[in-house]
């Protein structure tokens, strides 16, 4: 299934389960209209409110929730978010799936598919991505610590700055062979050798 077309998306981002509180992520282009199961408009966006869901066709209300709408492109997808924070009875929560599954172009979420979106329209690069998921798997402090340093995007500046220098070595070569010895500014392979040698030393250690 292509997941990046036009669909919008939904499923819970809290632990499953019986629980206090559940959380339900809705992500995608037309995630606002949602609103038309909830008695009155959406909140002012970033703002939590509380809102009654209710199930238009019986009229009956399914829960009250709180409501924080993310719009796009500044939200974790790049997309509209729209978080629902329910009950975590079960029964609630299928209620509030059933609802969502009714609303023309909306489906479930694929596993993993809100890091996705997120990766396609550049809210994080994949070392990131890989991160979060160090993060919600960490079991130590230590593990925490790394996890969250390379989330805040560490790894990544570290891994273009080292591609940056093997682009500068490759433009020195290519104009070796490219161009005539006369027109070479001198130390050109010098300076390629020099920006391998800074890489390699950087990975050593």
């Amino acid at each position: 299934m292509d997941i990046s077309g036009p669909d919008t998306i939904y499923a819970l981002s809290s632990a499953p389960g019986r629980g206090g509180v559940a959380v339900i992520r809705v992500s995608g282009s037309n995630a606002f209209d949602m609103r038309q199961f909830i008695k009155g408009e959406l909140p002012e966006e970033r703002h939590a409110h509380v809102r009654t869901l209710f199930d238009k066709s019986t009229n009956d209300r399914i829960d009250a929730a709180l409501i924080i709408v993310f719009p796009g492109p500044n939200s974790f997808t790049g997309e509209n978010i729209v978080e629902i924070q329910c009950h975590g009875g079960r029964a609630v929560v299928d209620a509030v799936f059933s609802l969502l599954a009714r609303i023309e172009g909306f489906r479930p979420a694929e596993p993993g598919e809100f890091t996705r979106r997120a990766v396609e329209n550049g809210r994080m690069d994949l070392v990131q991505a890989e991160a979060l998921a160090d993060l919600i798997d960490s079991e130590t402090e230590a593990q925490r610590k790394q996890a969250f340093r390379q989330q805040e995007g560490g790894l990544s500046v570290l891994y273009e700055g080292w591609r940056s220098k093997l682009i500068n070595a490759a433009a020195w070569l290519e104009a070796t062979i490219d161009f005539p010895e006369e027109e070479i500014p001198e130390g050109a392979v010098a300076a390629a050798r020099e920006e391998l040698a800074a890489v390699q030393r950087a990975i050593a250690a």
